[in-house]
């Protein structure tokens, strides 16, 4: 088991520390770094990718639990998995989408770990369908402070106190998954313009419940009667017949179509139409809809200049992304990974924002509180913030996580260069208004929250606290997070 003291950041690199990192590689070895992880204690950590300091410990420990990622078990017939935590979302994606199933939520990144999903309870586009991860973990097992592995069940305190809540009950060891069958890798998408605000909520609340998955890019230096503007995207997992038509054919990504039709002369012998009917014909043909594949591109360079992004350049981004996306086009066939993950096909893509980091604002605010996201969103439009990654989705019912995030209503999220002036006081100033609409934050992503407005966001904040009192009288399980919260 390695231990070294190491630089330790979030997603977004606003805030730095050094801690000393374990990496346990057994059961054996995770249990005796929590029995002896110090006085400052420890936090466990995957790949890094909550964007705020949730997953950090200044002066203490940080548990590395990506040496734990074993997949023990896979119900082919069932449609579940049993996992080490520190597996990775694109690993599982490797393994089961050739099997015919999917995981049942993944967020805006699959370079997540299990044990990470669970601790944030992390959504995605079909929360207002499927809820939260949460909602489709059968059970996990946990090392709590006192050295103990437990099976912690669905229904119980302790699995409502762990789910979403960032590592501070223990360890999550291993997870079984209940998981979504699906018949390809692919999604078949459907894009629409909104004009403004209004124009997008509108098209969210009346046809949402008629795709599995739905986002909606903002352009929020968009003013007046613009403001809000939106590409609204939505989808649904595509079937095996839709390759067999001629317009899967025609919506189809030419690189996805390619390798799908085998060797380019059965497209020149057969033409489109006769090539996807000989793609429908033969076990190898309909297995190959399923392989899971992704696309890479460099990496930036470790060193950008400071205020590259900017007013006038993500000015000239943003009405370029609104300009060449189609008016309304339906049925287009996207591989998984481009649906989902796009910003996963370039490494590093933090570094756009130079060594100042950015920081990531999420919140929710109720359904009867579209008034609060129109104040919100002026606001930031008039503080003409330069955000390229905004994205509005709907959140259907909560789950029981007394930390959880999503509740019924409207999220919005954004980045924010962490140089941009002016920025802490807006911040503070959203902070406010959310609170005040019976909203909250998404702990994940936040490095900033003031404390006192904590408990008029999250109202069992008061029971997780006396669970974990109870469960980790001497503070093992510490975040930098937790501590400038008071968790």
């Amino acid at each position: 088991m390695s231990a070294d003291t190491v630089p330790v950041t979030g997603w977004g690199r606003t805030a730095p520390t050094a801690a000393r990192q374990i990496r346990p590689r057994s059961y054996e070895e995770a249990v005796a770094a929590v029995r002896d992880c110090g006085a400052r204690g420890g936090i466990p950590r995957g790949l890094g990718r909550a964007y705020g300091d949730a997953a950090q410990n200044a002066g203490g420990a940080v548990f590395d639990m990506t040496g734990l990622d074993r997949v023990h078990a896979i119900d082919a017939d069932g449609g579940t998995v049993l996992c080490d935590a520190g597996v990775s979302l694109h690993r599982l994606m490797e393994l089961l989408l050739p099997l015919g199933w999917f995981v049942p939520v993944t967020p805006g990144t699959r370079q997540v770990t299990v044990g990470g999903a669970i601790s944030a309870d992390v959504h995605g586009k079909n929360h207002h369908m499927s809820g939260s991860f949460s909602r489709h973990v059968l059970s996990f097992e946990l090392l709590t402070a006192d050295g103990e592995i437990r099976t912690v069940g669905r229904g119980t305190p302790l699995f409502d106190a762990t789910t979403g809540g960032m590592g501070l009950t223990g360890i999550i060891l291993t997870a079984t998954v209940q998981l979504l069958p699906v018949e390809t890798a692919l999604m078949s998408v459907d894009t629409e313009r909104a004009r403004d605000l209004d124009d997008l909520m509108a098209r969210l609340t009346a046809t949402d419940h008629g795709y599995r998955y739905s986002v909606a890019w903002i352009d929020l230096l968009a003013r007046g009667a613009g403001m809000g503007r939106a590409v609204l995207t939505r989808g649904n997992h595509a079937p095996l017949e839709a390759l067999e038509t001629a317009g899967a054919w025609r919506g189809l990504e030419p690189s996805d179509a390619l390798r799908a039709l085998g060797p380019s002369g059965a497209l020149r012998v057969l033409g489109p139409s006769g090539a996807l009917k000989a793609l429908g014909r033969g076990t190898r043909a309909r297995r190959d809809p399923l392989a899971f594949r992704t696309s890479r591109f460099p990496a930036p360079p470790a060193h950008l200049p400071e205020g590259l992004l900017n007013r006038a350049t993500v000015g000239l981004f943003n009405e370029f992304w609104y300009r060449k996306a189609p008016r309304a086009r339906t049925g287009q066939l996207q591989r998984i990974s481009t649906f989902f993950h796009p910003l996963d096909s370039v490494p590093h893509w933090n570094r756009i924002y130079g060594r100042g980091g950015f920081v990531q604002y999420q919140f929710v605010v109720g359904h009867g509180q579209e008034e609060a996201l129109r104040r919100i969103v002026r606001r930031v439009s008039g503080h003409r913030c330069p955000s390229f990654l905004a994205v509005l989705k709907r959140f259907g019912d909560a789950d029981p996580g007394w930390l959880s995030f999503p509740v019924p209503g409207w999220t919005l999220a954004l980045d924010i260069p962490a140089g941009l002036p002016g920025l802490g006081g807006l911040l503070d100033v959203l902070d406010e208004e959310v609170a005040t609409a019976g909203g909250r934050v998404y702990l994940a992503k936040d490095s900033r929250l003031r404390p006192e407005l904590l408990a008029a966001m999250y109202p069992r904040l008061d029971d997780f606290r006396a669970l974990r009192a109870e469960l980790d009288p001497r503070g093992v399980f510490t975040s930098d997070l937790s501590r400038r919260l008071t968790l």
